[in-house]
């Protein structure tokens, strides 16, 4: 079940066949943290559905996150949607207006609603921003609508909206099983976020949003002749990363992952278009990366998503020795560091 964030919180219950009247507004508010992945998400099979084209691996970061609070209103004529203060332009408030009629429809909801979310990380740079962004919206329209949903069901409503949003629905350690239908396309926790102490310290090179986004990627990525060889593989880096983490085993982990992620890249450079997501700084920090742990033994390995930051995965022990690191390679570089993190959470009132 989706958590609340204290026992004094409650929902109901409803059959699914149930239709909760909004008469006046209900409001509720949610957080989700972003996730990265192990073994990426990149191409689907279905892409109304967001059926991903393979299964992937992530964990979900303590530090970085998104609220959003959502007011079902019958006295609205439209959705509106307010981010980081500001109000959405269309694009966002478009995608945002689709996942809600989603959400209208599982819930029985017959008003608009207003959305306001927020970031406390860049958004649109590589750092999965819509993955907290649509598992907060999902967690805070059912509150407000006062369903109470199995975390299977509500990371698969979540992976609508965005497909690696599926992920910052549980806790911790992640499977997204890639499934073959919205029912079984869905992600669970396989290790809590104590499990093993691992830190993504990011390296930020750009908080400049991406020009070409994730979502446009996806559908190019058949395009690419490397796709259909990154998808058979899958699997099996899909079985080594989930074992290397439960055996706590970072070497055979730092190998899949770096691996996994130049796949993922060598895909969107040999799509048509091509999508070259790198800076090169983002080359300087990788080159760094591998040098001191293959040369200097520090357990650290990198990973990007569909963005110029570079995740640097390190033990915790290690963060600080890798932030500095990554510091005095460049003035162009920032970092910010995450633990494991949390499933998504519905917040008490305030």
């Amino acid at each position: 079940m989706i958590m609340f964030d204290n026992a004094s919180s409650t929902s109901v219950k409803r059959s699914e066949g149930q239709r909760p009247l909004v008469d006046n507004s209900r409001t509720a508010t949610a957080r989700a943290h972003s996730n990265i992945a192990f073994v990426k998400y990149w191409g689907n099979c279905d892409h109304r559905l967001r059926l991903p084209a393979n299964s992937s691996i992530s964990m979900n970061l303590s530090a970085l996150h998104t609220t959003t609070t959502v007011d079902w209103n019958g006295r609205l004529d439209a959705d509106q949607l307010t981010i980081n203060g500001i109000a959405a332009g269309e694009g966002a408030l478009g995608r945002a207006r689709d996942h809600l009629d989603a959400l209208r429809r599982r819930f029985g909801v017959n008003a608009f609603a207003s959305v306001t979310s927020r970031n406390n990380f860049p958004m649109g740079t590589g750092i999965a921003s819509s993955a907290s962004a649509f598992a907060a919206l999902t967690a805070a329209a059912a509150a407000a609508a006062r369903f109470e949903l199995p975390e299977r069901e509500m990371s698969a409503l979540a992976r609508l909206g965005s497909g690696s949003a599926a992920r910052s629905v549980p806790a911790g350690y992640v499977e997204w099983h890639a499934g073959s239908s919205h029912e079984t396309s869905f992600a669970e926790s396989f290790a809590p976020p104590q499990h093993w102490n691992l830190v993504d310290v990011i390296a930020i090179v750009s908080r400049e949003h991406k020009q070409v986004g994730s979502s446009a990627g996806h559908e190019t990525a058949a395009s690419s002749a490397l796709q259909p060889a990154r998808v058979a593989s899958a699997p099996a880096r899909c079985d080594a990363v989930k074992s290397a983490i439960l055996r706590r085993d970072f070497d055979h982990f730092a190998s899949v992952v770096e691996e996994d992620s130049n796949l993922m890249h060598a895909v969107m450079m040999t799509s048509q278009p091509p999508l070259f997501y790198w800076d090169p700084l983002s080359l300087v920090i990788m080159k760094a990366v591998r040098r001191w742990r293959q040369q200097e033994g520090i357990p650290v390995c990198y990973t990007l998503d569909a963005g110029p930051n570079v995740h640097c995965i390190c033990l915790a022990s290690e963060a600080d020795a890798v932030s500095g690191r990554l510091l005095a390679l460049s003035e162009g570089i920032d970092v910010m560091q995450s633990g494991v993190g949390a499933g998504a959470c519905v917040l008490p009132p305030v």
